[in-house]
Formats: structure tokens, C-alpha cells, sequence
């Protein structure tokens, strides 16, 4: 299992577009993924469970995976937030 903390950088919070950016994301890799955000603990290759997190900016969630490739997805996550959901 890795987890990391991660805040919410882009200016709209975990709207529709990111939410779904994440989700599909995530849904590339076998491994479980969960966000923990509020005392709330979500699947985060749900687009319910990410949109009833209403993450606005700045916020911080810690991401949770567990599986057998949970680094390359803690990679590809990390990245999505980092870049503010937006393609490089």
C-alpha cells in the first residue's frame, strides 16, 4: 500500500472535467485506489464517490492505493493534480 497527500491546485476544485479525468485515469491500473478527504473515504475510480467529495481548491485528500502496480498509479495521480488536470 502507498498513500500521499495531495492538494486540489486548479482554480474550479474537483469539478465534472477532473473528476472524470481522475476516474478514468485511475481506471487504467489493477490496483484499488481510495481517496480520504473530510473523515470521508471514497473510491476514487468512482465519478459519485469523487464528485460527492466537492473538492475545491486548496484542498488536501490523501490518496490511497493498494495493489500491484500502486507506484505507477501513485505516479500517474500525483501528476494529474500536480498539472492541474490539464494535458501537457
Amino acid at each position: 500500500m502507498v498513500k500521499k497527500t495531495v492538494t486540489v491546485k486548479n482554480e474550479a476544485g474537483l469539478h465534472a472535467r477532473p473528476s472524470s479525468v481522475l476516474v478514468k485515469t485511475a481506471s487504467k491500473f489493477e490496483s484499488d485506489f481510495y481517496i480520504s478527504m473530510y473523515g470521508y473515504k471514497v473510491n476514487g475510480k468512482s465519478i459519485l464517490g469523487v464528485m460527492t467529495l466537492a473538492a475545491e481548491s486548496g484542498a488536501e485528500m490523501e490518496l490511497i492505493f493498494e495493489g500491484e502496480d500502486e507506484q505507477e498509479a501513485l505516479t500517474a495521480i500525483s501528476e494529474l493534480f500536480e498539472n492541474k488536470f490539464e494535458k501537457n
